[in-house]
């Protein structure tokens, strides 16, 4: 379906003052060209000028067939006919005939002229390549990327790179190196376009799409079908009946089972000698004619195919890439970069004759009339800009809309189109047969023929007529499906328009802006009332809008009287606004209306509204009325309660407050804060801040606020920074301990794991050096987090030697140095993660020294560790290597423990009872894991024999035993 509307997107017309009744017509870069029907001469004319001056007129070598523009490079292509044959040539340096200056080089591509080659000094004048071809061309078309010239002939594609050399402001060298052929056994093209490596062909009933891709460094590949190339029509071993193909489509990867088999040859490859230039397919749709629906040949015949590539940033690669191709019925536009799909289909309303597709328009002539539809190229850009689209930040219409139809305008005897830029050219003749269409023709048109250029509506004007006409359908049904249809597509109009990398000035870039929001602000109107699915989509309009939160429910205040009262989309808007944390906070005034508004049209919802941040103004007496409304109409939710016992605090009612608190257990009150987390926090990052609520709890209910503030991690409600900043807030290092000791216990995240027992020996380390008295009572105690957290070990039994349970310092730092010691005797802790702050802890008490052979050994210090406990505390000695060296550390008994204790034992001169026990103990170990003989090695000669013979006794008791 296409909607028809009456806008004017056409502006002003002017009529080209040629000499001689045109034949062909193209343009580019701002100038028109026009070709004399039945002579050899081109005419240039200026087209942003008034009056589309004459810019130079030169003469052809042939009677010109074809003839097309390259903006890249500036250069003129014909197809032309001389003595029956024909001639392919391009025209450079064109505009030196501006001066009049006759003289113009001919060559052939590739050959130089004297004096005009690359090395010497050029002539100033105009130049005609002609370039020669193995067959006659059909049709051109030129890159708008590249300036690259591709040549369609009856069974090939011929590809030709532009070679470029800027001399001044004037004048350049150009010329073609022919870079490669396609070869199309069975298809004649009748017409080719091209655009930074796509390339089209068409024959009259089907369109096949390819690329050229470049793989470096590959070997060539052939991407195509086996299968023979089906006709459009044959003939059945009988001459009575014709087979036509049916309708066919086939997208992306489908398309090279088309039939059709391209290949290529590679000709003059220096340029491209870095890759490989293989093809993919792209799209291939054939039409078939339906005889039944009084559908012949000529109605499925294409023309105006064409590829219309998107910039919207200054760059060599387009945004986006559409295809266009049309029938005189129908028109067809494909998005064909980053995925292939239809886009558009236009249903012209008479037969159409050419058709011309721009960021902004699609323009149609038929015999009568150049019509203008909407399009959806700023739709599909849009989208390949911008990944917030589709999501709650932003919405753009979508690509699927339906088009509609702008404008028609009368014109007699259209017979050709082109465009540039703001300007579409007309070309018209009048169809004259006998004398009395003669003389009627010329009371019309004073030669028969006329070419106009039509200037289009700048689109902030246009925008503005389709925001003025929408508002007709607004009056008469507000719910108008037309009304957001044209709201709709004026929207993309300006969108189209902001994509656009040449709209530079600051002043037009403002006002297309302002223009832009107030069009998102309207489309928020329209979906704010609507009560269907797609009613979300006021949310991201509104955000676009730039409109705040309390503009945007002035704007719908209006609806709460109506019957329906206030629409789905609004309350949608409303409540996610609400929720999010950039909301502004509202006047008292307006948040009682929120109030109000949810009261009446979501009464479940005010829980969640009350705790929203941008609510914190509204009457606490008011949302305490709602809620008890709330509550006698349904079962008290947790959340609910706790909303309730929030605002109890915020009129100074603590009785109340108490009363609501009592009514659920710890627990849910945990779910209920999870289900409403903004009840003890607003804000979000670096900005987070504790509520009224959440301060009372610190003060009355810590174990609570620390019990939900973890399981508001564990839900994703808030992150491990947030939470920190919320504790810090408040000023109580214990507290966020406290939280951090709860989170280990919960986790099951591998690097917050890490990250708290980081941060934990830290706050631990610090404390036990320090050793000043915060005075604050942990919610857990060392025997608490090792029955109930993994992470934390029981201490081993030496280090409870070196620091007993009376160990002389306060009580605070002795629970500190527990909760050290049992993350150090854990399975978890890195303990190489932590050296670097064992340098603000000494090792001067006992305290400091059990931390430092705790991380010692578990990093297999075990030597430097028995040295230093027999040089601090000799009596821990044998626990330590009863508990660490076994199996594998086994040998360190007789190979370190053994030898020391010998030496020290002998320093003392055999007085130091603790060495004496600690080396009789040694020695039973000793004699139980080695043979006679090794125990004897081991036995210093020193005459002290006597003492080891009834351990050495036994160990070969042992041994004879065994």
């Amino acid at each position: 379906m296409v909607h028809v509307y009456n806008c004017h997107p056409f502006a002003s017309q002017q009529i080209v003052q040629a000499e001689q009744e045109p034949g062909l017509v193209c343009c580019g870069g701002g100038v028109l060209f026009v070709e004399s029907a039945g002579g050899c001469k081109i005419e240039a004319f200026q087209l942003e000028a008034e009056g589309c001056p004459l810019i130079c007129r030169f003469a052809t070598m042939g009677t010109v067939q074809s003839i097309l523009h390259s903006e890249i490079g500036d250069y003129l292509v014909t197809i032309e006919e001389k003595n029956n044959v024909t001639y392919l040539r391009t025209y450079t340096n064109w505009r030196y005939q501006v001066a009049e200056k006759t003289r113009v080089g001919v060559r052939l591509l590739g050959h130089f002229l004297r004096g005009s080659s690359m090395r010497g000094a050029p002539k100033e004048q105009m130049e005609i390549i002609e370039i020669p071809l193995f067959e006659r061309p059909l049709c051109v078309a030129c890159c708008g990327v590249t300036g690259d010239l591709l040549v369609g002939c009856p069974k090939s594609l011929v590809l030709f790179s532009l070679k470029r050399q800027a001399l001044n402001d004037k004048l350049s060298i150009l010329d073609f190196e022919r870079c490669l052929i396609l070869h199309l056994p069975g298809l004649s093209p009748q017409q080719v376009a091209i655009c930074a490596g796509y390339i089209a062909l068409q024959a009259d009933l089907e369109v096949l799409v390819v690329k050229l891709e470049r793989h470096p460094g590959s070997a060539p590949t052939q991407k195509s079908a086996d299968k023979k190339k089906e006709g459009l029509a044959g003939h059945l071993d009988q001459d009575d009946f014709f087979i036509f193909p049916k309708h066919q489509e086939l997208l992306g990867d489908r398309a090279k089972d088309c039939g059709v088999k391209v290949s290529l040859e590679w000709t003059g490859m220096e340029s491209e000698a870095r890759g490989i230039l293989t093809i993919t397919y792209i799209l291939y749709r054939r039409f078939a004619p339906d005889f039944f629906q009084g559908c012949g040949v000529e109605d499925t015949r294409l023309h105006s195919l064409q590829f219309h590539p998107v910039f919207t940033s200054e760059g060599v690669e387009p945004t986006c890439v559409f295809c266009f191709f049309s029938l005189p019925n129908t028109g067809y536009v494909y998005s064909v970069r980053g995925g292939v799909e239809m886009v558009s289909v236009y249903q012209y309303p008479e037969k159409a004759q050419q058709a011309v597709l721009t960021d902004l328009f699609l323009h149609i002539i038929t015999k009568n009339a150049l019509q203008c539809f909407s399009v959806r190229c700023a739709a599909v850009a849009a989208r390949a800009e911008d990944p917030y689209i589709d999501t709650t930040m932003k919405a753009c219409p979508p690509i699927t809309m339906e088009v509609c139809a702008l404008r028609i305008q009368l014109f007699i005897g259209l017979k050709a189109l082109c465009h540039d830029r703001h300007h579409i050219v007309l070309l018209t003749a009048a169809d004259v047969e006998t004398r009395e269409d003669t003389e009627r023709s010329e009371t019309v048109m004073s030669h028969g023929w006329n070419l106009y250029v039509v200037n289009t509506v700048p689109p902030l004007q246009l925008y503005n007529e389709m925001v003025e006409y929408s508002k007709k359908y607004e009056e008469t049904n507000p719910l108008s499906q037309s009304c957001l249809h044209l709201l709709s597509e004026a929207h993309l109009l300006l969108r189209a328009t902001l994509l656009d990398p040449r709209v530079g000035n600051p002043v037009e870039q403002q006002e297309l802006q302002q223009a832009f929001q107030e069009s998102c602000a309207h489309l928020g109107d329209c979906f704010s009332r609507f009560d269907k699915r797609d009613c979300h989509l006021a949310l991201p309009y509104y955000k676009m809008s730039g409109l705040s939160v309390t503009e945007v429910i002035s704007r719908n205040r209006c609806l709460s009287s109506s019957p329906c009262g206030y629409g789905k989309g609004f309350l949608f808007f409303l409540k996610h606004s609400l929720y999010e944390e950039t909301m502004e906070e509202l006047t008292e005034e307006t948040a009682n209306e929120v109030l109000d508004i949810f009261g009446v049209a979501e009464p479940s919802q005010l829980p969640h509204v009350i705790a929203s941040p941008s609510m914190v103004r509204a009457s606490p007496d008011s949302g305490l009325a709602h809620l008890e409304r709330l509550e006698s109409i349904g079962a008290p939710s947790v959340p609910l309660t706790l909303s309730k016992a929030a605002l109890a605090l915020r009129i100074g009612d603590l009785q109340l407050y108490r009363q609501h608190m009592d009514r659920h257990t710890e627990m849910l009150q945990v779910y209920g804060f999870v289900e409403e987390h903004k009840l003890l926090l607003h804000g979000r990052g670096h900005t987070v801040v504790p509520t009224v609520l959440a301060r009372h709890l610190k003060d009355s209910q810590e174990g609570l606020l620390v019990a939900a503030m973890v399981a508001l991690h564990e839900n994703n409600k808030v992150k491990l920074d947030e939470a920190d900043l919320f504790f810090q807030v408040r000023g109580d290092p214990q507290l966020l301990l406290d939280f951090w000791e709860a989170l280990l216990i919960a986790s099951s995240q591998e690097a917050v794991i890490q990250e708290l027992l980081f941060r934990l020996t830290s706050v631990y380390i610090d404390r036990v050096a320090r050793r000043d008295s915060h005075g604050m009572k942990p919610l857990k105690t060392a025997d608490d987090l090792i029955n109930s957290c993994s992470h934390y070990g029981v201490p081993y039994p030496w280090v409870s030697i070196l620091t007993p349970a009376h160990f002389s310092i306060i009580q605070d730092h002795q629970e500190d140095l527990q909760k050290l010691q049992s993350l150090l005797c854990g399975p978890t802790l890195d303990v190489s993660s932590i050296l670097p702050l064992l340098e603000q802890l000494p090792d001067g008490d006992n305290a400091g020294l059990s931390v430092h052979l705790l991380c010692a050994t578990k990093l297999d210090r075990h030597e430097s560790s028995i040295e230093r406990l027999l040089d601090r505390c000799p009596q821990a000695i044998i626990p330590y290597a009863n508990h660490e060296l076994q199996n594998n550390k086994m040998t360190l008994w007789w190979q370190k423990l053994f030898p020391e204790l010998c030496e020290r034992t002998r320093a003392a001169g055999g007085e130091n009872t603790i060495l004496l026990s600690a080396l009789k103990e040694t020695l039973v170990v000793v004699a139980m894991e080695l043979n006679p003989l090794e125990f004897l090695d081991l036995l210093p000669d020193d005459g002290t024999a006597h003492f080891f013979l009834p351990h050495l006794l036994e160990c070969s008791q042992r041994n004879l035993m065994t």
